[in-house]
């Protein structure tokens, strides 16, 4: 199979995102890019079970200029594909991107409530993507077309992280570790967020000389040691795939659980 070890990485990423909550059953999607114009993107097959079980099969190569409606065993892309192709396009630095609809996201923004670097220690990452702001495209429709996948591109802006109102999230990452644990990190800090604003919270930003206090720790516990635990918790529950062990090698045999940049994965 033509990117056999890239696609089993993708169809991980989606059964992590799916196992955490993050991604109910047909909805959802990760993509990677392969060279300069292509990418691999979960599609949806005939047999359609859902993202928790997603396999090497369901991910698919398409190219970033289409065109999109052949593609064999009767696999269809995801309607919301322009997501992907504008994505990548704009956004040289991303080598990922995830589409997931995170409930207490999409929650916590229905219902107004600002996304606050509200604590520290607990979840540093996720602290600093609040501290550096996560924008919201504030329409609540299918992502289907170039042009609105440009508007929801000009609303996040430098940021690796949009809100999508109504909806769930577009995050983006250089690494397939990097992007899932961004999204799983962005989903703990709105349910912390919903949590603390319940009747008679009024959660507040941590002060600035905590902040400024906090040590960045670096991806090998950030996101690396994340989605090995991610991971084994799929295999503990019977939902990993065959080579999938917290300890299995990466693409770039690192040992790194295909961790690696795009170019340890061609």
């Amino acid at each position: 199979m033509e990117f056999g070890e890239e696609r089993r990485l993708v169809a991980l990423a989606c059964r992590v995102l799916a196992h955490a909550g993050l991604a109910e059953d047909v909805l959802g999607h990760v993509s990677l890019r392969i060279g300069a114009d292509r990418m691999l993107v979960r599609c949806r097959g005939p047999q359609e079970s859902g993202l928790l079980f997603t396999t090497p099969e369901d991910v698919r190569p398409v190219p970033l200029d289409g065109p999109y409606d052949r593609l064999p065993d009767g696999y269809a892309v995801p309607a919301e594909l322009p997501i992907h192709t504008e994505t990548l396009r704009r956004r040289p630095e991303a080598t990922v991107v995830v589409h997931a609809h995170p409930p207490a996201l999409v929650a916590a923004d229905l219902a107004r409530l600002p996304l606050r670097p509200i604590f520290g220690a607990y979840n540093i990452p996720a602290m600093r993507l609040a501290l550096e702001g996560i924008p919201v495209y504030e329409r609540g429709v299918l992502i289907r077309t170039t042009d609105l996948a440009g508007d929801m591109l000009a609303a996040m802006g430098d940021r690796p992280v949009c809100a999508l109102r109504g909806h769930g999230v577009t995050v983006t990452g250089a690494t397939v570790a990097q992007a899932v644990v961004r999204t799983l990190n962005v989903e703990a800090l709105a349910r912390m967020t919903l949590q603390a604003s319940r009747p008679g919270g009024a959660p507040r930003s941590l002060p600035d000389e905590d902040v400024a206090e906090l040590p960045d720790l670096g991806a090998e516990l950030n996101e690396e040691s994340i989605w090995r635990y991610r991971l084994a918790r799929l295999e503990a529950s019977g939902l990993g795939l065959p080579g999938s062990g917290a300890s299995t090698p990466g693409p770039s045999g690192t040992g790194r659980s295909g961790y690696g940049r795009l170019e340890e994965t061609r």
